[in-house]
């Protein structure tokens, strides 16, 4: 019998991205701690990502919920065909961040339907995705509403 070779958890496939294709969320520490079909979450550190104010930066919040978009797609969607592109991120800043923060979102499966059927059809799909970033002890510091796109490959 020969060798099956696995494939690497979508949280492994992420991290490694993000080291080469995002070096500067992985100087950040940013990290994918949960990646599935429809769902991604995040972290990063608070030390060494604080401000002048002893938060933490406000783009270190934007990265951590900006890369699950990515994160989602690789989960979701055929990479051989299709990759993801952010068109448009806002961020609504609700508490400052003391501690670590995660950040999460989900896509539901009717819409995992609606953007594979498209983007088959027109080569692209927009997608929006809300995620939530929350500290150590649960509190939101932010929201943000991503406007993504899945795109085919040399569109």
């Amino acid at each position: 019998m020969g060798e099956v070779e696995e494939t690497p958890p979508f949280t492994d496939i992420v991290n490694g991205a993000l080291e080469f294709a995002i070096p500067v969320a992985h100087k950040m520490g940013a990290r994918a701690v949960e990646v599935r079909r429809g769902f991604a979450a995040t972290t990063v550190p608070v030390a060494g990502n604080g401000n002048h104010f002893g938060v933490m930066y406000a783009g270190v919040l934007f990265t951590v919920a900006e890369i699950l978009g990515g994160a989602i797609a690789v989960a979701t969607f055929d990479n051989s065909a299709f990759y993801p592109l952010v068109k448009d991120l806002r961020i609504f800043f609700r508490k400052p961040a003391k501690t670590d923060v995660r950040a999460a979102a989900t896509l539901s499966e009717a819409e995992i339907a609606r953007i594979t059927e498209e983007a088959a059809e027109r080569g692209k799909s927009d997608f929006a995705l809300r995620a939530v970033v929350t500290d150590a002890n649960g509190v939101m510091v932010a929201e943000t509403e991503g406007l993504y796109q899945l795109r085919a490959h040399g569109e």
